[in-house]
């Protein structure tokens, strides 16, 4: 202690005694109270000059009140070794300053009181992240990918809270407007499908007669689905699969024109309150088990479940082709035109078999090049030597190297001059593509693809049609139209050496390495890191969401990567297939989605799907909002969502917290029951799981 300091304790201790003699003259120091009262007092001193010394030059210093001094009484924090408060010697009203009102000191100068709030921590240091595994081992989406703009990198930790759901502009111009509720539309709207039933744009057409108005004529801005599709009066839960595939409620699907259409061949009856599907089709009336035996028969090469494994049905009618293929471990994606039979494609999803609206006529089908190993068309009703044959162009793009078209139609075995002349054509037609007829018996043809450019080089200068363009793109497909050219195959053999099933699922197909794709580690590590990832979330979401207990057949991948959600599914042995949706926002990855096995479509997610309302049990979209709202209205993609989910349905988004509140609006808005829960990543990571439940409302 200095000398100043022991002056103050003598002070201290002689007026501690003036007041004890005062009170009556006895020994002060023998008063319990008296001494109490000094070691409080003493105490208080020596802690306040302990805080006071240790706050001395440090940046966090305590500092309980200020007031203005002189800076000649102030010492440099350097030069003392205890420090006093600046308000010693000064007594305060601490009621009034408790209460929040002006105080006086009672030395009578008027001082001014402050709290100083402590300095801000520091900013956190950033990471810098590369690949899609963050330092934990933890899949992520926030990671750099080659060069970057930073007018479009996306801020996830922005406080981007929605102030209401229908939202008008994209990106950050959007202006929004609360919307409690959205209205139910017409009753005749409840199988409306907004690019296909466009009358007012297919009005204006220059023609139709190869098919244009059955393609897509999305609605003009301004004029998009506004409101929530309602089901048929008597809706009910859906049939599950397996038992969905012979029958269905007919309340879902009240439309009796196809069965009275078809009745003769054995496609579908009405029996009492249910449609059955007895398994036949226009060439196959005795069923399609037989049909698939004798295809099989004639070529065992196919080796259905081991070598195709991923089908295209053209001209599908209500998709029992498709449906019996799927205990033999294939997977057939149905397709036919919205046209007088439009109800084809709605019994086919009823029933729980992948089926799409989709028609042969000016513009590419939403499919890669070499996407299926066997496409079948019977009685298809489509005129594949047109034009010199572009729509059959159009099969040998999506058509596997080394794959197979199976063709079941009347010019193969009937003897008719027209038919006979139609066959001679077909024959023509596909030796010029250099296909080879495998095999033709009874009422089916099978004609192969081959593996290699070695014939089309070798045919004679100036055969039509003529190879297309090295530049040609053929997995570019979006509103792209047909080309009346040969689909070049890649000198690499991409797309002809994928494995057999089921080892193809899980194997880095050869074609990942021709994605256009920047990445800092191989696709290889890619591929594998997504796999891994979405087979633990998937077994998270069946042991702790009960998914066995949906009962889910028909799911939609909204963002789909390289289809490690679709391959997970099967990986936990849920009994659904996945249509897997690759946004024309990112990357092409249709071709590695195909190579594994699986079935996708190319989408823009700013315009309607191709398919019927109440279509899918599930819709799941992994980080696809946050980066579609800069190009789309967050509030049509919903209402979109709400058409083609089936009441009961579940939605799940995964996606960042910024943006979470806007979405539990518009879900609330749409009629969903919406709940947030987190991500395996932990509560205080940047993403959120946004479960929804379409309720079924009895009517």
């Amino acid at each position: 202690m200095t000398s100043h300091t022991h002056s103050r304790s003598a002070d201290f201790y002689g007026k501690m005694k003036e007041l004890s003699y005062g009170g009556g003259g006895s020994n002060p120091f023998k008063s319990a109270a008296v001494i109490k009262i000094s070691a409080f007092v003493f105490v208080s001193l020596a802690f306040f000059y302990l805080g006071n010394h240790f706050s001395n030059g440090s940046s966090l210093q305590l500092t309980f009140f200020s007031s203005h001094q002189s800076p000649q009484s102030q010492k440099p924090p350097d030069s003392a070794v205890v420090g006093f408060s600046p308000n010693l010697n000064k007594s305060f009203d601490l009621s009034s300053l408790i209460n929040g009102t002006a105080s006086s000191p009672r030395d009578g100068n008027q001082q001014q009181l402050q709290t100083v709030a402590p300095p801000p921590p520091p900013p956190p240091v950033l990471l810098d992240r590369t690949g899609v595994v963050d330092e934990n081992g933890k899949m992520t989406d926030d990671f750099e990918v080659g060069d970057y703009d930073p007018k479009v990198t996306e801020d996830l930790g922005s406080d981007n809270v929605s102030v209401g759901v229908a939202n008008v502009g994209k990106g950050d111009d959007r202006v929004r407007v609360r919307i409690e509720k959205f209205q139910i539309c017409p009753e005749i709207m409840r199988e409306y499908i907004p690019c296909l039933d466009n009358e007012e744009a297919i009005k204006k057409l220059n023609s139709t007669e190869k098919g244009e108005k059955f393609e897509r004529h999305c609605p003009e801005k301004g004029k998009e689905l506004n409101c929530v599709i309602p089901a048929p009066k008597g809706y009910r839960a859906p049939i599950p699969w397996p038992k969905s595939r012979d029958e269905v409620w007919f309340s879902n699907v009240p439309h009796a024109r196809l069965a009275e259409d078809k009745g003769g061949q054995n496609w579908i009856t009405i029996d009492k309150d249910k449609f059955k599907f007895p398994g036949g089709g226009t060439q196959f009336i005795h069923g399609a088990d037989q049909y698939l035996d004798q295809i099989e028969k004639m070529l065992p090469e196919i080796a259905f479940g081991r070598h195709t494994r991923v089908v295209l049905d053209v001209g599908c009618g209500v998709a029992s082709f498709g449906a019996y293929l799927f205990s033999r471990n294939v997977t057939t994606l149905s397709v036919a035109p919205k046209d007088v039979h439009e109800n084809q494609i709605q019994f086919a999803l009823e029933r729980g078999v992948p089926a799409m609206v989709a028609a042969f006529a000016t513009r590419r089908l939403l499919y890669p090049s070499q996407a299926f190993d066997l496409i079948h068309c019977s009685r298809c009703r489509i005129n594949w030597t047109r034009d010199d044959g572009i729509l059959l162009l159009e099969v040998n793009r999506m058509l596997r190297a080394g794959g197979y078209f199976a063709w079941a139609a009347q010019p193969v075995y009937k003897h008719e001059t027209a038919l006979e002349e139609q066959w001679e054509e077909m024959l023509n037609l596909t030796s010029r593509l250099c296909w080879k007829l495998v095999k033709k018996e009874g009422y089916i043809a099978i004609w192969q693809k081959p593996l290699n450019n070695s014939c089309y080089l070798s045919r004679e200068e100036g055969t039509q049609p003529p190879l297309c363009e090295p530049d040609d793109d053929p997995d570019s497909v979006w509103y792209v139209d047909l080309k009346p050219c040969i689909t070049r195959l890649p000198e690499e053999g991409y797309g002809s050496n994928v494995t057999a099933w089921p080892e193809r699922l899980q194997n880095p197909p050869d074609r990942l390495q021709s994605i256009q794709i920047d990445a800092y580690i191989s696709r290889k590590e890619l591929f594998k890191a997504e796999s891994r990832y979405w087979k633990e979330t998937i077994e998270g979401y069946v042991r702790a969401l009960h998914w066995r207990e949906f009962k889910l057949r028909n799911v939609l991948d909204m963002r789909a990567g390289f289809g490690g959600f679709a391959a997970a599914l099967i990986e936990n042995q849920l009994d659904c297939w996945v249509l897997n949706v690759v946004p024309v926002s990112g990357h092409n990855t249709l071709p590695v989605i195909y190579d594994r096995g699986l079935i996708g479509v190319m989408h823009d997610w700013c315009e309607p799907f191709d398919t019927y309302p109440r279509t899918y049990d599930l819709i799941h979209a992994s980080g696809l909002l946050s980066v579609e709202q800069k190009r789309c209205n967050l509030s049509t993609i919903m209402l979109e969502m709400d058409r083609i989910l089936r009441p009961d349905g579940r939605v799940y988004i995964r996606d960042t917290l910024a943006i979470m509140d806007e979405l539990k609006e518009i879900g609330t808005a749409l009629g969903w029951h919406v709940s947030m829960r987190d991500t395996s990543e932990g509560p205080h990571a940047s993403y959120r799981i946004l479960t929804c439940d379409k309720r079924l409302v009895r009517s």
